[in-house]
């Protein structure tokens, strides 16, 4: 069900000077998130401020956890209340909610996580930017499964991605991940929000039957629709291999149900969902991949290869995960090389090169982090792949 924004005292109209950090917060609050729970960590912790500060005032919550384990669980549990939900982190704490995660994926729990990337492992460089956590928001959790990943590389983005981020999780019902990082959460622009009518927003698909018919899942590829825990229905939410009813059903055949229809409720809607940006990669002979704050440095590399004579062409990943395996294969199918600048020392570069498979020359620009890349860094790796 879609409907613009369904409070309009969560949308703060007009233009505004706003970090990413706070531009999440406002894009949740406008997509009608009124449940956070988290713990502060840097470079994250803005964004919990500006929730805290504004949840009196459209009728949310704020609540502090005592780490970022329970912040989940509170999430989940606040979900199945009947609630949009939400939280934000950074590595060390993104690490701590990956068992949670697990649990919200099993149970199809629609959330929304914010991890603002900071230079790892462990404690690492907590006030300074990476891209370290993209194979962890894929893979951090255990068992098999499927989530959605957006990458903003813009306080605007940061806003106009928090909507998206509530869309796809109501309509998919999965947890969303946007994976932004310090430069772009502590970055300040110009930050545009529309009127509440001009915003889309997909409301959560509830249930209008027999309270007694209630089954919490199905197991086709489309998600159930869910309805409010407390208000009468008799259902079960287990993170164990479960019957549409929700009940436990420990068996093999069980287990490759429920587990498909995790995966192919993502897989089967990924063109769907990816969104990407293209830049003259149809008559280009080299393309650069790139994804959040990286992509904003790589396009000054493109411009000046472009005025070196090199046939360059630039692809954003908006949507990193699902991959864009399909668009990935096409390119490499014709051009020389792909060049990949990430704030790492490669981790998505992985998935081109396995999509790539051998057709063309993949050449990675890594980063162990601290700071952004240097242009002329990935000027001189379009270089090279164009000799």
């Amino acid at each position: 069900m879609h409907k613009t924004a369904a409070d309009p005292i969560g949308v703060l109209e007009g233009a505004h000077f706003l970090d990413g950090d706070h531009a999440i917060t406002e894009g949740a609050l406008a997509a009608g998130c009124r449940f956070f729970a988290g713990y502060p960590i840097t470079p994250s912790t803005e964004s919990a401020e500006r929730f805290a500060e504004r949840a009196p005032h459209v009728g949310g919550m704020f609540v502090q956890m005592e780490d970022e384990l329970a912040s989940v669980g509170a999430l989940i549990g606040a979900a199945w209340g009947g609630k949009k939900v939400m939280t934000v982190t950074s590595g060390p704490g993104f690490s701590l909610m990956m068992e949670n995660i697990g649990l919200a994926c099993m149970t199809e729990t629609p959330l929304v996580i914010a991890d603002v990337q900071r230079a790892g492992p462990s404690t690492g460089l907590p006030t300074l930017t990476a891209q370290q956590d993209m194979m962890q928001a894929r893979w951090g959790s255990h068992g098999d499964y499927r989530i959605i990943a957006l990458s903003p590389d813009s306080p605007q983005e940061c806003f106009d991605l928090a909507i998206q981020a509530f869309n796809l999780s109501e309509t998919y019902r999965v947890p969303v991940f946007i994976m932004t990082d310090e430069t772009v959460g502590h970055m300040h622009e110009k930050v545009i929000i529309p009127p509440a009518e001009e915003i889309e927003v997909v409301e959560r698909n509830w249930y209008e039957g027999a309270k007694n018919d209630y089954q919490p899942f199905r197991f086709d590829g489309r998600p159930a629709p869910m309805v409010r825990a407390g208000e009468g229905y008799r259902f079960h939410i287990t993170g164990l291999t479960h019957q549409e009813s929700g009940y436990p059903m420990v068996t093999p055949e069980a287990n490759e149900r429920c587990v498909s229809h995790l995966i192919d409720k993502i897989e089967n809607n990924a063109d769907t969902i990816i969104r990407l940006e293209e830049d003259q990669v149809d008559d280009s002979e080299i393309v650069v991949v790139s994804y959040g704050i990286t992509s904003r440095i790589a396009s000054r590399a493109v411009l000046l290869a472009r005025a070196a004579g090199l046939k360059v062409g630039s692809l954003r990943l908006v949507t990193v995960w699902p991959f864009a395996e399909k668009r990935i294969r096409e390119i490499a199918g014709r051009v020389r090389a792909i060049v990949m600048p990430e704030i790492n020392v490669g981790q998505m570069v992985l998935e081109v090169e396995r999509c790539a498979a051998g057709q063309c020359r993949v050449i990675g620009v890594p980063h162990y982090g601290g700071a952004v890349h240097d242009p002329e860094d990935i000027l001189t790796a379009i270089k090279e792949a164009g000799q």
